[in-house]
């Protein structure tokens, strides 16, 4: 199922799946309401001569023509834009920064008694230059550029170095959008291009350096233009249906408004096979459109999406079912039934699967269709009392339940919602006006005790199946991997002991970085267990796992033993793919390595004197892409170095961890996740304290 989904939802864009969903979900919930809803008001039809006037029997905001009126005065809202003028000085610093670190290697180069070759100055002023350059996107010297401007004077240089500044200057004192960067760029380097100030050997560079140092100066104010539309939205009346006002008049045509305002007020009908049609239909298309904007408006990941997409309709045409199997029943008693619902089912499913916010747009449409299902008759007031409890067991639930992570916290939930429900009965029994007997009364108590136990025993029964269908990997789905029976895991202990007790240790570290900076330490320490199963494939290629003293690497070329070691990954991502594993671990052991470069054979092949690509002793990556693949990637490799350590102390510790962190930031094996430098620190802390703990020195005991 799990496949199948991914298979037919990947093939079409999020909108369009969205779409289809809703519609599907829609005719759904149609097929299985139609019977339970009745109307019996107007039978109005599309250009009909009205009969009789029709008033509006109640108050009714117009949200449609409200929303219209809103979106109107959002259009004409101007957007608010700050200049920055910081940006001149900036962008000048910016130019001096580089003509002084020019002019700082010429003084090197002069200072040299033999003559320094091309690619040896050039290379001098790059590395001089590498700080700037990589603290400014998009801007790049090539090596003829770096050396046109070691060779040139340091009066054209000056003169130029002048010459740039002003014209940015002059650039950067008008308002420059995100949209004008490009275009203002373009004159720039004319403008340079045309000063005689700049010698022509050095004009490309200079054009360069010129055009890097625009940028941005007049930026949107998100906060006050967000305010301006709120206050002009604001400002927007109500647009309203006034009780008693005429919707349709005796003698005139009925058109599309009218039929639209009829509908808003639950008083359109058609012939008696079609009476419940319309209101119906009416009311899935205004949920079906709230959860269109809804997930429209989501910002979660376009996968994330689709899979509360799928959770959210699943759950919520399982909760209309069960609402159907208990007015189906309900004919049969002279209690109302409805109170046996599981008030929190769809409501917790949703939260574990989803997240809150789709949690609660669950709760309240199925408190909705509950009042609609239970009532019986749309035109009439809905089945309040029904409704209001499944809204506040719903959001009790909602509210206080934190984790299901272990079975107390379900307890404690559940027992949470028994309360409520209970409490709600109180209010009911006691507000209610007619006559209720002891017997009912203890059966309606009863019945929300039964509500707040099958709240949780049907989560629990169904979030296998969602979790199975879905690829969702929880808390529990989590314990269950971290179990040493899985037989994942005993192949790895098995066939690779070494990598095993490894993975184990990469496991504690990595579970403290994680709980250090707030990701999740849990997934961490599963992933961690898994993310080297790729060395099963050959296990004795491994040094941890060579338990014979013999190294077969000794007998191989480096490029040979590289490949070999490398392939670990992609080895480990297949094997975890044929046993079902989920995705997220999957990725990381993918990524545990990201791009990074095996340089121990690198530097082997360098020693036998080849001249190889040091493309082939990278891994295929790709990068990390998360908090937690970022911190296994540095918690195997600080894990393998310290153990190879003969003494470890503190400080080397330490040294170690701090060169590992610093190499992969220089390699750039962090840019595509959203780690911090803030972040590394603690992860270094974390780290130190977890193997100081683990390396700490011993007394030597008595012979």
């Amino acid at each position: 199922m799990k496949r199948t989904l991914k298979h037919y939802s990947s093939l079409i864009s999020f909108n369009s799946l969205l779409i289809v969903v809703l519609l599907l979900t829609g005719v759904l919930q149609f097929l299985i309401m139609f019977n339970t809803v009745k109307s019996d008001t107007y039978d109005i039809r599309l250009t009909q001569i009205a009969e009789e006037t029709v008033r509006a029997t109640k108050t009714v905001e117009d949200v449609e023509l409200t929303e219209k009126a809103r979106d109107e005065a959002e259009k004409l809202v101007e957007p608010v834009y700050i200049l920055n003028l910081d940006v001149v000085e900036q962008r000048a610093s910016f130019i001096q920064s580089v003509f002084e670190v020019v002019l700082d290697v010429k003084k090197q180069l002069a200072d040299f008694e033999q003559p320094i070759s091309k690619d040896e100055r050039v290379v001098m002023l790059k590395t001089a230059l590498k700080d700037i350059i990589n603290s400014q996107p998009n801007f790049t010297l090539t090596d003829t550029q770096l050396d046109a401007l070691l060779i040139s004077s340091e009066e054209e240089l000056k003169r130029a170095q002048a010459a740039i500044e002003q014209t940015v200057k002059s650039k950067l004192s008008e308002p420059i959008r995100s949209e004008d960067v490009r275009a203002v760029k373009t004159k720039v380097a004319t403008e340079v291009s045309e000063l005689s100030a700049i010698s022509r050997t050095i004009l490309s560079p200079v054009v360069t350096i010129a055009e890097a140092s625009i940028v941005e100066n007049n930026i949107l104010d998100e906060d006050k233009t967000k305010e301006r539309i709120e206050q002009a939205r604001a400002e927007v009346e109500p647009k309203k249906i006034l009780q008693g006002q005429i919707i349709v008049r005796e003698g005139e045509a009925v058109n599309v408004e009218m039929i639209r305002q009829l509908g808003l007020l639950g008083m359109l009908d058609q012939k008696e096979s079609k009476k419940p049609l319309f209101g119906l239909a009416l009311f899935i298309t205004l949920q079906m459109a709230f959860l269109y904007i809804y997930f429209n408006r989501s910002t979660v990941s376009v996968v994330q999406k689709r899979k509360h997409l799928f959770i959210t309709t699943i759950v919520y045409i399982l909760s209309i079912i069960v609402m159907l199997i208990l007015n189906v029943v309900e004919g049969n008693f002279d209690v109302l039934i409805a109170f046996l619902f599981p008030t929190a089912m769809s409501t917790m499913l949703v939260r574990i699967l989803a997240d809150e916010k789709a949690a609660s747009i669950v709760t309240i449409l199925t408190a909705s269709s509950a009042g609609v299902i239970f009532q019986q008759s749309y035109a009439s007031i809905l089945q309040m009392d029904i409704a209001m409890y499944i809204l506040f067991g719903g959001f009790g639930a909602l509210y206080f339940m934190r984790s299901m992570d272990k079975r107390k916290h379900l307890l404690h939930s559940v027992a949470v919602i028994t309360i409520i429900n209970a409490l709600f009965i109180s209010f009911y029994l006691l507000l209610s006006q007619a006559s209720i007997s002891l017997v009912e009364g203890a059966f309606y108590f009863i019945a929300a005790i039964i509500s707040g136990l099958l709240s949780g025993a049907l989560t629990m029964g169904l979030l296998p199946f969602f979790e199975s269908a879905f690829g969702i990997l929880s808390t529990m789905r989590l314990i269950e991997l971290s179990n040493p029976n899985h037989p994942l895991l005993k192949k790895i202990l098995i066939e690779t002991p070494g990598t095993y007790h490894h993975s184990v240790m990469v496991a504690n570290l990595a579970e403290a970085s994680c709980e250090a900076i707030g990701a999740d330490g849990l997934l961490a320490r599963v992933a961690s267990y898994y993310h080297d199963v790729g060395k099963t494939k050959r296990p004795y290629m491994f040094i941890e796992n060579q338990m014979s003293g013999v190294n077969p690497h000794d007998s191989l070329e480096p490029e040979q033993s590289a490949q070999i070691i490398l392939a670990h990954t992609v080895d480990g991502a297949e094997l975890l793919k044929q046993y079902n594993m989920p995705q997220e671990i999957i990725n990381i052991a993918l990524q545990h390595h990201g791009t990074s470069t095996l340089k121990y054979f690198l530097f082997k092949a360098k020693e036998q004197g080849k001249d190889l690509d040091e493309s082939i002793f990278r891994y295929v990556g790709p990068k990390p892409q998360t908090k937690e693949a970022a911190i296994i990637s540095v918690a195997d490799s600080v894990e393998a170095a310290v153990r190879s350590m003969k003494e470890p102390t503190s400080e080397k510790i330490q040294q170690l961890i701090q060169s590992v962190i610093q190499n992969r930031l220089q390699d750039g094996q962090f840019d595509e996740c959203d780690i911090s430098i803030k972040e590394l620190k603690k992860i270094e802390v974390a780290l130190c304290e977890t193997l100081n703990g683990i390396f700490h020195s011993r007394i030597e005991y008595p012979k």
